[in-house]
C-alpha cells in the first residue's frame, strides 16, 4: 500500500512543480536538497530514502517537489510495476557525480585529527559472523564500553557480500571481519590474526583427555557449523584425501550454539583455536591428529574511511585486541 501512495503523489508533483529553467541556480539553502537527493537517487524509494535520513515521508516527497522545480526534471518517475521508482536520465547523469561531491564536502567540514571517544557521538557497524564477534567483537565492545564516553555505539551484523562494498562507500559499514581470502579487492584490508582448527569436547566426556588418532578422531560424532545446512566441508575434503570419512551427525547456522551442544552431548567439534578458548572452562582441546592449513582474519575498510580519525581509532582498538 505505501508504494502506490509513492507512486501517485510522486506523480503528482510531477505534472505540478515542474518548470522548465534555463539556468541553474543553486542557493546555500538549496544546498540540503542535494543531500536528500543523494539518499533518493541510491534508494529510488521515498519510504526507505526518508527513513534513512530520518524524516517523514511527506516532508522528503516535498523536497522532491522542489528538486524538480530546481532541476527542470521529473528526476524520479513511479516504476511500472508500482514499487519504487525509476531514475530519469537527467537523475542518472546526476548521480555519481553528486555522490562523490557529497563525500568530499563531508571530508572537507570533519576535523581528521580530532578524536576523542569520551566525547564523540558516534554508531561503528561491523560485518562479521558470530564466530569472529565471539573472538575480536566482544573485546571491541568492552573497549567501547570502557572509554568513558556514553556516545560510543556499536552494531554488529552478518557478512552478506552481495553489495557490502556499496553499503560501505555510502558509509553504513564500518568494517568487516572475516577470512582474508573473502575480503572484496576494493578494500583495504589488514590482517589481525593467524588461526588454526582444534578439536573440542566437553570436559569429563568419557573418551577421556588423550588426544585423538586419526581413526578415533573419524569414529567420534561431529558438529558442524553451516549456514547452508550442509553436512560437508573443507575439513571432510581433506578426510577423503587421507582415505577417511568422519561422522557429522549435527549442523547448526551459529558457531555459538556449539559449546552448549557439546556439553550435553558426547559429540565434538573442530573450530578455530582462538574461538573455543572463550569455552575452554567448559571445552578441553585438543591438536587435530592430520595437517590442516592456519588462516588469517583480517578487518577491511573501504577507502573512503582510511583518513577519518574515529574510524582510525575503531581500527586501533581491534588491531590491538590479544587472547
Amino acid at each position: 500500500m505505501i508504494a502506490i501512495v509513492d507512486a501517485a503523489d510522486l506523480y503528482y508533483k510531477s505534472i505540478v512543480y515542474i518548470r522548465p529553467i534555463t539556468h541553474m541556480d543553486i542557493r546555500p539553502p538549496d544546498l540540503a536538497l542535494l543531500v536528500s537527493l543523494n539518499a533518493l537517487l541510491q534508494e529510488n524509494n521515498v519510504t526507505r530514502a526518508a527513513a534513512r535520513l530520518h524524516i517523514s515521508q511527506p516532508a522528503l516527497s516535498a523536497q522532491l517537489a522542489r528538486l524538480r522545480n530546481l532541476f527542470g526534471d521529473p528526476l524520479l518517475l513511479p516504476s511500472e510495476s508500482g514499487r519504487g521508482m525509476v531514475p530519469t536520465p537527467r537523475a542518472l547523469a546526476l548521480r555519481d557525480g553528486l555522490r562523490e561531491s557529497l563525500r568530499q564536502l563531508e571530508a572537507a567540514v570533519r576535523d581528521p585529527e580530532s578524536f576523542d571517544p569520551a566525547r564523540a557521538e558516534r554508531r561503528f557497524m561491523v560485518a562479521a559472523n558470530d564466530n569472529v564477534v565471539t573472538m575480536f567483537g566482544i573485546e571491541l565492545v568492552r573497549r567501547i564500553a570502557a572509554s568513558g564516553g556514553k556516545g560510543l555505539r556499536a552494531g554488529f551484523c552478518e557478512p552478506n557480500l552481495d553489495g557490502i562494498v556499496a553499503r560501505m562507500e555510502r558509509g553504513e559499514l564500518d568494517l568487516i571481519l572475516g577470512a582474508v581470502q573473502s575480503i572484496p579487492p576494493q578494500l583495504r584490508a589488514v590482517p589481525l590474526s593467524s588461526e588454526r582448527y582444534v578439536m573440542a569436547q566437553r570436559r569429563g566426556h568419557p573418551r577421556g583427555t588423550r588426544a585423538p588418532t586419526l581413526k578415533q578422531f573419524c569414529a567420534l560424532g561431529h558438529v558442524l557449523v553451516s549456514t547452508k545446512g550442509d553436512f560437508h566441508s573443507f575439513l571432510d575434503q581433506r578426510l577423503g584425501e587421507l582415505g577417511q570419512k568422519r561422522q557429522v551427525v549435527v549442523v547448526v547456522p551459529h558457531y555459538n550454539l556449539v559449546p552448549t551442544i557439546l556439553a550435553n552431548t558426547d559429540y565434538v567439534c573442530t573450530l578455530p583455536i582462538r574461538f573455543l578458548q572463550k569455552f575452554e572452562g567448559q571445552l578441553d582441546i585438543f591438536k587435530l591428529p592430520f595437517d590442516l592449513p592456519e588462516f588469517a582474519i583480517a578487518m577491511a575498510w573501504h577507502p573512503r574511511s582510511e583518513h577519518d580519525a574515529g574510524h582510525r581509532w575503531l581500527r586501533e582498538q581491534l588491531k590491538s585486541v590479544q587472547l
